[in-house]
Order: structure tokens, then sequence, then C-alpha cells
């Protein structure tokens, strides 16, 4: 039982916690990215089309669309540089965007006063040791022009732009390499003119995303790729849930030597009975009822185990949840506890494969039981 208890709770402990780390990393990408994006399926940029851009705006639950242009740049601060993601956003992004509520120092503006500002990553910052107090020392962006041919002068081939720092931003490391600039700005140095790396679109509260997600297809052909927040980030969930996947293979082969136990115990009491059975034969047992002995037996231990694995794995994850007993141990980390979320699936899944174990191992002694 103790055998098959632990091994229960370990489980639903397990695959609870990355529960909350893919329910932790959804709410990261809430703040980052949109709800639905519209990329091109070849290239990486398109000509933006104003007609196909006001029918989406009509769409009943649209609540903004943020034009984009994204690429990779260089920056310069002072003598530090470093390769980041630059990105330029209308100005509907200043307005809307919830990157808003991970600003770290600073203020959240791309342009004011017809004066233009980036708005920058925590990794930028740190990098680059910017200080937002050092108004006199700009950050310069460097991107390669858009020529056929190459000059031999070095100035010639590379787009520059120089551009005050209005505020610093935090997620968590992957998503804090971003330089936000106005579209204007991007354009300039990447010579996109009409052209966009992609749409960006939030959606109001209480629309049904896949169904707007179907309207924009239906609107924008196949040439587009509409993408909801998962597929935006498709590898990494599907990361998690190979991880996941091989964890619940692991701790099944664990508890599947768990009941190892109840196999060799009900081995050796089926040896220890042998007298006892032949009593029962002579009193006018059957085969179905010996078995039935032995197999109950098998079923009562590997049952009371599991159903206490599962109590105490949902009681253990229940005041992880709610008061965050075992801490993430890091300053820096996003939470202070590790994230875990129950799923009624995942108990129920649990208790099959459990069930199906145990009753296999009980069985084989029961069977051998019956025979002699």
């Amino acid at each position: 039982m103790l055998g098959i208890g632990i091994g229960t709770m370990a489980l639903v402990i397990v695959l609870s916690v990355f529960n909350g780390l893919e329910d932790l990393n959804r709410r990261i990408f809430k703040s980052f990215d949109p709800d639905l994006r519209i990329l091109p399926m070849v290239g990486k940029s398109f000509i933006l089309d104003e007609k196909q851009l006001n029918l989406i705006k009509s769409l009943n639950g649209i609540d903004y669309v943020t034009e984009v242009i994204q690429d990779n740049a260089l920056v310069k601060y002072e003598n530090s540089q470093m390769v980041v993601t630059l990105k330029g956003v209308d100005d509907g992004f200043q307005k809307h965007s919830p990157l808003r509520k991970s600003l770290v120092e600073g203020n959240f503006i791309l342009q004011k006063d017809s004066v233009d500002y980036a708005f920058i990553g925590g990794n930028v910052y740190g990098a680059l040791n910017i200080s937002l107090q050092n108004i006199i020392e700009p950050l310069e962006i460097w991107y390669p022009r858009n020529r056929k041919s190459v000059s031999l002068n070095p100035d010639d081939n590379i787009n520059r732009y120089t551009i005050n720092i209005s505020g610093v931003y935090s997620l968590e490391q992957f998503h804090d390499d971003y330089v936000y600039v106005p579209l204007s700005v991007a354009q300039q140095l990447t010579e996109y003119g009409n052209k966009r790396s992609s749409l960006e679109i939030q959606v109001k509260q209480g629309f049904e995303i896949p169904e707007i997600q179907k309207k924009i297809k239906k609107i924008l052909g196949e040439n587009f790729l509409v993408q909801n927040q998962d597929e935006q980030n498709a590898s990494l969930f599907r990361a998690i849930k190979i991880e996941k996947l091989f964890i619940f293979i692991a701790l099944l082969f664990i508890i599947g030597i768990a009941s190892f136990n109840i196999f060799f115990s009900l081995t050796m009491l089926v040896i220890d009975k042998q007298q006892d059975i032949k009593t029962l034969f002579a009193m006018g047992a059957d085969e179905s009822m010996v078995k039935r002995i032995f197999f109950s037996e098998g079923a009562i231990v590997s049952f009371i185990g599991a159903i206490v694995g599962l109590i105490l794995g949902g009681l253990i994850c229940f005041l992880q949840e709610n008061f965050g007993i075992i801490k993430m141990g890091m300053e820096s980390s996003i939470v202070d506890a590790y994230p875990v979320k129950m799923q009624l699936s995942d108990f129920i899944l649990t208790s099959i494969s459990i069930i199906i174990i145990t009753l296999i191992a009980s069985y084989l002694p029961a069977q051998r039981a019956a025979k002699n």
C-alpha cells in the first residue's frame, strides 16, 4: 500500500507541476504576445492591404490591430553593443499594450510631442549597462541597408538612428531582448515602406478567439498564417508536453516496480496457504471462488494505496497552489513558489493506469492459486 501510495502521490504532484508551468507560460505570453498574430505564409514580410485591414478592424470583437515591423538589429550604447530584436509598432501599441504592466523603470512611451523614444527589455538594459538618468547618451540602432551593390565605404551600407530610451520592461529572459520603437523609425531603418512583418490583434473580452480566427482566415485567404497564442509558442508547449509524457512513463515504471511487491506477496501467500486452499476445494469451493479471494486481496491493497496517494497528492498540490509552501529559491524568479495546477484528467489517467498495472499483478498469483 505504501509503495503504491507514494508512487501515485508523486505522479499526481509532478503532472500538476507541469500543468502549472504550462499555465505560467500562458500568463507570461498574455502580457507579451497578442491574442492573434497574422504572418505571411512565405517570406518575412508582406505588403499591407488597406482594404483587408479595414475588414479585419470592422469585425465584431476586435479590440485593436497593431501594425508591426520586426527584424534583428544592432544597438550601441556608449562602448557596448549587442544584437536585439527590433520591433516597430504603431500608435495603438502605446495606448493598449498589456506590456505596460511589466514596466520596471522609466515610462511606457514610444512617442511624445513628436519625439521618438525606445522602450527596451531587461536583457538589453543589463547587457549595455544603460542608465535612464543619462539623457545625454542616446541609444544608437544599426540596420544593414537594402542595396543590390555593396559600397566600399562601410558607412554607406548601414542605416543608423539615434533615439532616447523612455523605459524598461521585464518579463523573462526569452522575451527581454526586444527594443520597441515607433513604426516610422522601423520603416526608416529597414526601408520596408508599405511592407509589414505581422499584424497583431487583440480580442475584446467575452468573444471567442477561435471564431474570430476563422473569420480573419476567410478574409485573408491561404497566403497568411493566423496564429493564436498557443500556436505562436507551439515549440515550447510541445516541449512541455513531451517532458510531461516521459515523466509520466518513468513514474509509471516506478509504480510498476512497486506492484511487483503485490505480485510476490500474493505468490508467497499462495504457497503458504496450500493446505487451506485444498481444504476450501474439499468443502466445495470452485476455482473461480479461490481466484476471487486472492484477487480481491491484491485489489484491496492496490485500491487503498492508490486512493491514499491521490488524496495526499491532491492535498499537497492544493496547499502549494494556495499557500506556495515550496519556494523557487531565486530572487529573480517570476513567481515565488513552484507553479501548480491540478487537472481532473491527470487524476483519472493516473487512477486508470495504476488500477490496470496492479490488477495484472494481482491476477497472476490468483490464477496460480486456482490451479493448485
